[in-house]
Formats: structure tokens, sequence, C-alpha cells
């Protein structure tokens, strides 16, 4: 291993700088204002890759944004690995909040600060930079391709339609993804599992317009507070979600496999620590790890109306609006979940409401074998770095083109997270260690030797 080594601490200062080239795109999916940022961003991936060692690299379009597809093909006869990423992020706000400038990268505390500094741009090129230092030192031992999208923080709604349509150029014996975490910087792991997903946005409308609070208040239904109502009934006491049928095919888990589960390593207390929380809340019956492993789960990601400027306003609004997710696990079909709750949730209005649910995007739940031969091969090349056997755990977060993967391309995927907790993703201060960009970059070529002798 010494070569990886050494061939990282000869470039790891130019593979930073690329690295920031790609972070300072605004390369934001959920926003139409950065459709320019996208296209800039992809076209700067493909230029890497090429420089990288790719016998080609191109930006190719779909139906919203465009993918980034790579290639270097040694020998027909090798395995391939098709490596997936993304180059899309999270918006930024609240921007006050923010340490830094989000998009001007900053190296402090021995990490980088920057929006998709982990998620997925620092995570993903750890990918292009592994495959570069194959290259270079001639010690690549398989076929590799690129599949780059600029739509995962959007569910990836035009990537299965692109996958279907590109099948023959896409054909590889596994999909190497690093968008999932480990459980601290010595105690490596390997996510088995991902929560499917399930995210609408809600509109309540009251009258047809806003009204003085003064004059029509007490008289009048304010939207605001009936959403508010509408929310609170979509959970019990105990934190079961009440949706009918919605827990008819989530799949329970065995008292074995849970006993396992409760094996990794897992503070309570640093846990809330780290949150600033004095207590957790979740569903009756099921530890922290479970609620966020195991179990699905239902969550406002956004609650909005009314006036929200400086000092007062006396307003009835007249609508009120609201973002809600659920994680799902597998078994759960996101598209009769989607169904389930624009149902139930319209049932819940009151006559003197009128309430639109507009599902916006969803994706399965994904579980990968430990006994499969990918997966030894990632696990042995984690112990070969952390000199510690890695511990398989399932995430509570989601990637729903990973099981649109198995189902359309027929190909199960690794996922060979290098993240932290602490990093931050998807709010202000995003972050990732140094030590664990660079610990990626060492740890993906040796998954390639394993992969290719097993």
């Amino acid at each position: 291993m010494d070569y990886i080594k050494n061939y990282i601490e000869e470039n790891k200062e130019r593979f930073l700088e690329e690295l920031f080239e790609l972070i300072r795109i605004p390369s934001i999916s959920s926003l139409s204002e950065h459709k320019q940022d996208m296209i800039k961003c992809a076209e700067k991936w493909a230029e890497l890759i090429l420089k990288s060692g790719a016998d080609k690299a191109e930006v190719m379009p779909t139906d919203g944004n465009p993918v980034v597809y790579a290639e270097k093909i040694i020998d027909q006869s090798l395995p391939t690995v098709l490596v997936y990423a993304h180059y899309d992020v999270m918006p930024t706000d609240p921007d006050n909040l923010w340490n830094t400038k989000p998009f001007e990268p900053v190296i402090k505390d021995g990490k980088i600060w920057a929006r998709g500094a982990d998620d997925d741009k620092g995570q993903g090129f750890m990918h292009t930079k592994a495959f570069e230092l194959m290259v270079k030192t001639n010690t690549l031992p398989c076929n590799v391709k690129f599949m780059i999208e600029g739509e995962e923080e959007i569910g990836s709604p035009n990537l299965g339609k692109w996958c279907d349509e590109n099948r023959e150029m896409l054909k590889a014996d596994i999909i190497l993804v690093s968008d999932t975490g480990i459980i601290s910087p010595d105690i490596p792991s390997i996510t088995t599992g991902l929560r499917g997903l399930c995210y609408w946005q809600i509109e309540v409308t009251g009258p047809n317009r806003d009204l003085h609070s003064g004059l029509f208040g007490g008289a009048v239904a304010n939207p605001i507070n009936v959403l508010c109502d509408m929310i609170a009934k979509l959970q019990d006491e105990d934190g079961k979600i009440t949706v009918p049928g919605f827990y008819d095919d989530v799949l329970e888990v065995s008292p074995e496999e849970r006993e396992l589960l409760a094996k990794a390593p897992f503070s309570e207390e640093a846990y809330k620590k780290a949150i600033d929380v004095k207590s957790l809340k979740g569903e009756k019956g099921f530890s922290t790890m479970e609620r966020t492993g195991i179990r699905p789960c239902l969550d406002v990601c956004g609650i909005y109306g009314g006036y929200t400027g400086e000092g007062a306003k006396t307003v009835l609004p007249s609508t009120a609006h609201a973002k809600i997710s659920t994680r799902l696990v597998p078994h759960q079909n996101y598209k009769v979940i989607a169904e389930l709750f624009k149902n139930y949730f319209e049932s819940l209005a009151p006559d003197y409401v009128k309430v639109d649910v507009k599902h916006l995007h969803g994706g399965q739940g994904y579980v990968c074998p430990i006994d499969l031969p990918a997966y030894k091969a990632a696990e042995k090349a984690y112990q070969d770095v952390f000199n510690k056997r890695p511990v398989p755990v399932r995430s509570g977060g989601s990637i729903p083109i990973i099981s649109a993967f198995e189902e359309i391309l027929g190909y199960k995927s690794i996922l060979m997270g290098f993240g932290l907790e602490s990093d931050a993703i998807h709010s202000p201060n995003e972050n990732y260690p140094l030590e664990n960009f660079f610990k990626g970059i060492q740890t993906i070529p040796m998954f390639y030797k394993y992969f290719v002798e097993k």
C-alpha cells in the first residue's frame, strides 16, 4: 500500500484544488436559477475525469439535468465497476448560520468547510482520484465506468429513464457508491441498508385573500392553524404514523437481527450531546438505532404561510404550506404510500379549507447482503486501511436511485461511505474531514484489488 500513500502525499494539494473547483460551482438542483450552474458543474467533472485517465468522458442530456458518463475499458474480459455519484447539492439556507461562504471552500480544524464538501462532491471525487491513482501507477485491475448525475437531491426523477435507455453502455458487475458514512473516525462501517422516501408538498387554502386578523379573526378559519391541527393527527402519542395501511408492508426485523444491530457501537449520551438535546423521541418499543435504521418515520420538513417579515402585521393568511416526508423501510412501496398519505391527509380537512397534496418524489428502500463477494471485498479494503473490520449498518437516509439501479440494471450497489454524522450534510456549515477524504482515496483502490481477485 506504500505506492498508494506516496501518490496521495505527492498530489494531495492538487487533489484538493480540483475538488474546490467543483465545490465553487453552486450546483443546486432544486432551484431553477442554477440551471446553468448544473451544466457548468457537469462539464467540469467530465474534464477532471478525462484528465485523470478516462478513455472518454461526456456530458449526456436527460429530461432534466445532464449526466456525466465516462469510462476506461482495459480488457472486455475483466470485471467492470460502475461508479455512481451526484454533483448536485442542497440549498444553503439559512445562510446567516454559515460561518464561512458556502461555495468558497475553507480548510480549518482539519476539515473542508463548504456546501458539497461531503455530500457528494467530496465523497464522489474520491473515486475520481482513486481512479487516477490506479491509472498512473499501472495498478488498475479492471474496467471502470462513471455515472455522475445532477438530480439526486430532488429524487433522481430522470436518471431511471436515462439508465433504461443506456443499458448496454452501463453494463457492469457492481455499482460502487460513496454517499453514506462511517460510525466514527476509528470505527469503519459499511451501509447495508437504506430507507426509502416519499415527499409531498401541501397547500391549505381558506379565504380568497389575506384578511385583517382583527376584523375576521375568530369568525374565519386560519389555514395555518388548520394545517397544524392536521399535521398533529399524522402521529399518535406512541410515535406511530396514523395513515391507514401505512405499516401493512413493513418488513419486521427478527429478534436475532435486532440483537446483531444492537452490537454496533453507539452512545446515546454522545448522540444527544452532539445535537444539543436533553432527550430523544421516537416510535415506542424501539431503540434509537432501530428507529433510524429499520423503522419508518414521518417529518415536517418545512411549514410556512402568512407574514414572516420583520415586525408585526396583523393578518389572517389565505394559504398555508408544508413540505412533509416519510422515510420508508424495505417492502414499503413509495407509490402506494404516496396515495395512502394523500387520501388520508385530504380526509382530515374540515370543510372550511381546501387542501392540495402534491407528491414531489420518492424511492424504494435497499438492502445489500453481507455475503456478496463485492461486500467482502469492501470489508477487506476497510480493514486494510482502518485496521478494523467494518461494522455493517443500516442507514436512516435514502438514496432513491439505488433501488432503481437494481430494478433497471440488475446490479447490486456497494455503499462505501466515509462521511461522519458531524459533517452536517444538508445543513449550514457542512464539512468533511481531510483525513476521511484521503482515507477514502486510499481505501477505494484496495476494493478494486480484492473485488477482481474474488
